[in-house]
């Protein structure tokens, strides 16, 4: 079998990774031996240490008792402006990240230690951004990235006040820049290949009279054309914040981030359409058409299969906003508050548009059947299947609180949080009418909806999910032996009610109105220790757990609902997902170098896995059961000297299903001692760089290793290596003009094919007995060379 092969193409490859990290040794080695040499012969000419950053920004020295990397906004800076929060994160050793395309402005996906992203909590200033749903992660819509200071990943377990119900993999934040306490006007201009253009503005008003205010503005506008077929993406982004600082202990900070875009998809298929279409192929560039309708005659229009859809008709637009407010007072010498009140709003499609509709299958809501006639192409009668444009729509509307305090007390820390939401999800399919040319008459979806004979309106699906989630935490850090050891003990109990109601529609089996409510909530607790050796080592251990409720489309007639010819329901209960993770680590922490090592153990019970197909644009859970991983991460990254700087990173994960996987009553496919879908063996990451007061060059590479796409290892993901460049050059002021930079960004250099699959979890790609069929695994394949380069100045 083809995954017997796995481990063919590794060995060249992590040699490959060995040597490189053998030349940053002997770099690194020689590069401190000249320090010494200039520190007892200055020499004028010599290039000395040129920033304080440990590798570029890329890695920060950590002191929290459980694994934990950073990056900052030096990084970021030498990204691409248009890449999103998860290309960011690509070099960590924990971190299987891949954008949709070069650009990042379609999106991507990410697993972490194996963890799906909807598996990890996100945060953005401390509001979380995972939907409330389904718990996914959309990181083309959260911020610009010239706003963003730091992202960072807690690889383990989240924080223990961090207000999270769907985290069982660790979580991620980013942490964006305040406003600036000098007067600024910086403008940023993006081009590039697929008519890539970004255009950026940020205005600070530095500090105000008062001395203590200061606020921001910024605007950002992007487009670029897909790097396969026709179609492109297009975002308007303003983030705005305002801050007041009473004192070094009271302060105020307001942010608004909102994102309007319409991307149009990136198509996906399976390895047999890979090998008939080619890589490059896409949606198609003609609309099939509507055929001239005759009355009394049943007139079909063209049925396509969903790879041939219209390229116009896969239209996704959306549009957030997300509002917070961080206070942080000091209410008595040694006792601090921090309350962040927040706003979340999110609308927009997913999934194409183009369906093929029976003008005989509208819901008659009387007897729950597909049974009532609407003439869609007038031609007087409702014999006959017309093209439409519908997809799936949600609607966010989410208020919600957090608050924690900090009292010390003698050698204890004490940490007490409380966390409230109440989130108003609706999930709704409408239809419009697509004209001669294959364009919709909205494709908001907003507009000139399509209506039963009722007059009520089409839905292809008609949810509506209210969300209360609360949490209660508390932690005790204790310090002992002056310092040298500190130890926390954390508990956080999660409580989440789903009032989940699905309205009669045109959906899968679902004409009858019916309504599911659930909670779950759960003890979790964590414990976490720090030992300082001496000023440069310390060693760190953490165990905790964490836990998952179900997300909301379990409850739906296409998952685990069945609906009873008596009317009645029958629901197939999930449980939550629980696990247990645990971090033994060591760190380097000196002038010079920074390092991290760490192992790690993940138990899993009740593991879902969310399987989502393009066809359908439905999404399911399966209980995989118990799985088991295990592995470790090294990151080292040292302090620039004469010029020179490295960030080198290895992961190793080994995951293991404890179960053969029931697909049916008395029915199992093979899955015990398969590895979970979606974990590379082997991750690797290293970043070269040489810089001076002036300019910048930097080489960089990310290895991901062979992975498996089903839960019986049916089929297998090959490894793929990935080379970029980027430079930058800063001229001279010039007067007006402050700072003016020009960069350089070129990502997969030697043009590497590769793939990554669309969901995370397919169960099985071959048939096995009992009935099981094969099923496809659809993949989003790797865009080819990118270059890009950025013009900045500061007014």
């Amino acid at each position: 079998m083809k995954q017997l092969n796995k481990s063919s193409a590794f060995p060249s490859r992590l040699s490959m990774v060995a040597v490189a990290c053998q030349l940053v040794c002997l770099s690194m080695t020689s590069a401190y031996a000249q320090q010494t040499e200039s520190t007892e012969q200055p020499d004028a000419n010599r290039v000395t240490i040129t920033g304080k950053k440990v590798g570029m920004g890329l890695m920060v020295q950590e002191n929290a008792p459980k694994a934990r990397s950073t990056i900052t906004a030096e990084e970021l800076a030498k990204q691409r402006p248009t890449g999103n929060a998860y290309e960011a994160l690509e070099l960590m050793p924990a971190v299987n990240s891949f954008n949709y395309d070069a650009t990042g402005l379609f999106g991507g996906g990410l697993t972490l230690r194996g963890f799906n992203s909807d598996q990890i909590g996100a945060t953005i200033n401390g509001v979380p951004v995972n939907d409330s749903g389904s718990f996914s992660v959309f990181p083309q819509e959260f911020v610009d990235q010239e706003n963003t200071c730091t992202q960072f990943v807690t690889q383990g377990s989240t924080d223990v006040d961090s207000p999270q119900i769907g985290a069982t993999g660790g979580n991620f934040g980013i942490v964006t820049c305040d406003p600036n306490k000098e007067k600024r006007f910086r403008v940023m201009q993006t081009v590039g290949g697929l008519k890539l253009s970004k255009t950026y503005l940020r205005y600070d008003t530095g500090l105000w009279a008062d001395g203590i205010s200061r606020f921001f503005i910024s605007a950002s506008h992007a487009q670029a054309d897909k790097w396969k077929g026709e179609g492109g993406a297009d975002r308007n982004h303003i983030d705005t914040g305002y801050r007041i600082d009473f004192d070094k202990f009271n302060s105020i900070n307001a942010i608004l981030l909102y994102n309007r875009a319409i991307n149009q998809n990136i198509s996906t298929f399976n390895l047999a359409d890979l090998a008939k279409n080619g890589y490059y192929y896409d949606y198609s560039t003609k609309f099939a058409g509507h055929v001239t309708p005759t009355k009394g005659k049943a007139d079909n229009d063209p049925t396509v299969a969903n790879a041939d859809t219209y390229y116009q008709l896969t239209k996704n637009p959306f549009e957030n906003a997300i509002f917070s407010v961080t206070g942080k007072f000091r209410i008595g010498e040694n006792t601090d508050v921090k309350v962040i009140p927040y706003y979340w709003y999110g609308y927009g499609t997913g999934g194409v548009q183009q369906r093929l509709q029976s003008e005989s299958a509208f819901l008659n809501q009387a007897t729950g059947k597909l049974t009532a006639g609407v003439d869609l192409n007038g031609d007087g009668d409702t014999l006959d299947k017309v093209i439409v444009a519908n997809s799936s729509v949600t609607r966010t509307n989410r208020p919600g609180v957090t608050a924690s305090v900090v009292h010390t007390i003698d050698n204890h820390q004490i940490l007490a949080g409380v966390w409230y939401e109440r989130a108003t999800h609706e999930q709704f399919g409408p239809m419009v009418a697509v004209d001669a040319n294959g364009n919709a008459n909205d494709i908001w979806l907003k507009e000139g909806r399509i209506s039963r004979p009722d007059g009520t309106p089409f839905e292809s699906r008609d949810w509506k999910t209210i969300s209360t989630a609360y949490q209660f935490s508390l932690q005790d850090t204790i310090s002992l032996l002056n310092d040298k050891l500190s130890i926390n003990v954390g508990l956080r109990v999660p409580t989440m009610k789903r009032n989940f109601t699905n309205y009669a529609n045109e959906g899968s089996n679902s004409g009858t109105t019916y309504n599911i409510e659930r909670t779950y909530t759960k003890v979790l607790p964590q414990l976490g220790a720090r030992y300082q050796i001496d000023n440069n080592n310390q060693l760190f251990a953490s165990l905790a757990r964490n836990m998952k409720v179900p997300p909301n489309f379990v409850y739906s007639t296409s998952n685990n609902v069945k609906l009873n010819t008596d009317g009645s329901l029958t629901y197939a209960e999930v449980p939550p997902e629980t696990s247990y993770n645990f971090d033994l680590g060591y760190r380097l922490q000196s002038d010079r170098l920074t390092a991290s090592a760490t192992v790690y153990n993940v138990n899993f019970t009740d593991r879902q896995a969310t399987a989502y197909d393009p066809t359908t644009t439905l999404s399911s859970v399966v209980n995989v059961g118990k799985v088991k991983t295990k592995g470790f991460e090294v990151e080292l990254g040292n302090t620039p000297v004469n010029g020179w700087s490295f960030y080198g990173s290895l992961g190793y994960a080994k995951s293991e299903i404890q179960d053969d996987l029931q697909v049916a009553k008395g029915v199992y496919i093979p899955t015990s001692g398969k590895a979970m879908t979606l974990t590379p063996e082997w991750k690797a990451g290293l970043s070269a760089q040489y810089e001076t007061g002036v300019w910048y060059t930097r080489m960089k590479m990310k290895y991901t290793g062979g992975q498996f796409a089903t839960m019986t290892n049916d089929e297998f993901i090959p490894s793929y290596t990935l080379l970029g460049f980027d430079a930058g050059y800063q001229f001279p002021n010039s007067g007006w003009m402050k700072k003016p930079t020009i960069r350089l960004s070129v990502s997969n250099i030697t043009n590497e094919k590769y793939r990554n699959p669309q969901s995370f979890n397919v169960t099985n790609a071959l048939p096995y007995p009992g009935g099981v069929a094969a099923k496809s695994v659809f993949y989003y394949l790797g865009a080819p060379r990118f270059t890009s380069v950025t013009f900045q100045a500061d007014f």
